[in-house]
């Protein structure tokens, strides 16, 4: 039984040992070059509403609940959702816009676990008819997320998601021979 016991407290000292080691502030982004106007880009991805065109989060395959609040694309609007296969439960709010420049957004999740996010896109024109976009995400890794991002680093597990979701993006404002019609 002694033993046991040893070998219990040998494992809870080496995971807060690692807890202790780990990173626990975040942040992953992705860049790409879109052939469109600046405003352009900046016009859909400021607004909560138009994400499910391009995001991977709320795709054509989310079917759970998706509420707005406030004025799309301006400070304090808000949205709500709830039924995300990953994030089951939270809230999105604009924290900070400047046009045509940057926007900032607040995740914050509320179930399976309680995970505050800064969610961020910066804009620059590179020329009338190319933009350079960054999406990015920050945060902090609370424990146990601290442990497990040792063995998958954040990067690895979403930046995937930043990939396809820029591609998405980049593809839907690209798209000049078919007639994408994007609605609210």
């Amino acid at each position: 039984m002694t033993l046991i016991f040893y070998i219990i407290i040998g494992i809870i000292t080496f995971i807060a040992f690692l807890h202790a080691a780990a990173k626990k502030e975040f942040e992953i982004n992705r860049t790409v070059v879109i052939n469109c106007p600046k405003e352009e880009v900046f016009n859909i991805v400021r607004q909560l509403k138009k994400e499910h065109l391009w995001m991977p989060w709320f795709g054509d395959n989310y079917n759970g609940i998706l509420k707005y609040k406030g004025e799309d694309g301006k400070l304090d609007a808000l949205l709500y959702w709830k039924g995300h296969k990953r994030f089951y439960e939270g809230t999105q709010n604009i924290t900070k816009i400047q046009q045509g420049k940057i926007i900032e957004t607040k995740f914050s999740v509320v179930k399976p676990f309680r995970m505050i996010l800064l969610e961020y896109k910066g804009l620059k024109e590179i020329d009338d008819n190319k933009t350079k976009m960054v999406w990015g995400i920050k945060g902090y890794l609370a424990f146990p997320f601290s442990v497990f991002a040792l063995i998958r680093p954040v990067d690895n597990a979403y930046g995937k998601d930043l990939e396809l979701g820029l591609k998405n993006l980049k593809t839907i404002l690209e798209d000049k021979n078919k007639s994408v019609e994007i609605k609210v």
